[in-house]
C-alpha cells in the first residue's frame, strides 16, 4: 500500500477525470491521497471531493505562500481559522503554507507573517504542518528555529535541498516529502537521497505537477506514486514493497497518530 501525502486532486486539472484519476491510483495501490489546500478558493472544492471519498481523500487546511497578499492575508487566514475551529477532527494537517521566493520576493515578509500564524494553529491543535519551500529552504529553516516557533511537527514537501540541510529539517523534527523530482535525469536529489535514512522519508506526487519521468511535462496523478517509489527502492537498494511499507508507516505516524 502506499500514501500520497500530497497531490491536488480538486484542481481544475483533473476537472474531465477526477474519479477516473482516484480509480488509477487505486489500481496502483494507492490507498490515501492527502489533500493539501491553498486558499479560501481551493476549499470547498477539496470538501467536496473529501466528502465522496471518505475513506481515501484527507484533507488539510492552509495558506499557500503564493497566495498571501499583504493586503488580505490575515482575514482569509482568520476565515481559514474559524473554519478549523469548527471541525478541527476534520483537517489532519495545516498546509500548504511555508515561504516561496520564486514567484515573487516582495511579499516574503508577509509570507513569514502568515507562516507564523499556521505555525501557532499547529501549537492550539497539535497537528503537522505541511512545507512548501521554493528557492526558500535556508530561509524557511531560520524562521522555523527561531524559538516561539520550535516544537511543532510535519514535512518539508516537495524537498530538493542539499543532504546537509536535510539533516537540519531532520535534526529539527521534520520528515522530508520525495516525489517526481527524484526520476529526473542527473536530478542532485539521487545523491541526497543515498545519505538518507529512509524511516524520515514520505511519498507524494505534488499532482498534478511534477510529473515523473517517463511523464514529465504532463499531468501528474497519484496513480504514479509507485514510479517514485521504484527509483527510491533502485536508490536505496532494497525492494520496492520495503519503501511501500516503510514510507506508508511513516506517513501514518505523521498525519494519522496523534
Amino acid at each position: 500500500m502506499f500514501v500520497d501525502t500530497h497531490a491536488h486532486t480538486y484542481a481544475e486539472a483533473f476537472a474531465e477525470d477526477r474519479d477516473q484519476s482516484i480509480e488509477r491510483a487505486l489500481e496502483n495501490g494507492v490507498k490515501k491521497i492527502l489533500l493539501p489546500n491553498i486558499d479560501l478558493e481551493s476549499l470547498p472544492g477539496l470538501l467536496q471531493l473529501q466528502e465522496k471519498y471518505p475513506d481515501i481523500c484527507y484533507p488539510m487546511i492552509g495558506l499557500h505562500p503564493c497566495d498571501v497578499k499583504p493586503d488580505t492575508y490575515e482575514t482569509v487566514l482568520k476565515t481559514l481559522k474559524q473554519e478549523l475551529d469548527s471541525k478541527p477532527s476534520k483537517y489532519i494537517a495545516i498546509g500548504e503554507t511555508g515561504i516561496d521566493l520564486y514567484w515573487d520576493k516582495s511579499t516574503q515578509e508577509a509570507q513569514i507573517e502568515a507562516l507564523e500564524i499556521q505555525v501557532q494553529w499547529c501549537k492550539e491543535t497539535l497537528k503537522p504542518i505541511v512545507l512548501h519551500a521554493r528557492e526558500s529552504l535556508e530561509v524557511l529553516i531560520e524562521v522555523l528555529s527561531r524559538p516561539k516557533n520550535k516544537g511543532i511537527r510535519g514535512v518539508f514537501h516537495c524537498f530538493t535541498g542539499t543532504f546537509a540541510q536535510a539533516q537540519q529539517i531532520i535534526a529539527m523534527g521534520f520528515d522530508i516529502g520525495i516525489g517526481g523530482v527524484l526520476t529526473f535525469k542527473k536530478s542532485s536529489l539521487v545523491e541526497v537521497i543515498e545519505k538518507l535514512p529512509l524511516d524520515h522519508i514520505i511519498l507524494e506526487t505534488d499532482s498534478p505537477y511534477l510529473a515523473p519521468t517517463p511523464y514529465r511535462g504532463k499531468r501528474n496523478e497519484s496513480a504514479y506514486i509507485p514510479i517514485i517509489a521504484q527509483k527510491l527502492a533502485e536508490i536505496k537498494g532494497i525492494s520496492i514493497e520495503e519503501v511501500a511499507k516503510c514510507t506508508t508507516e511513516n506517513a501514518e505516524r505523521i498525519f494519522f497518530k496523534s
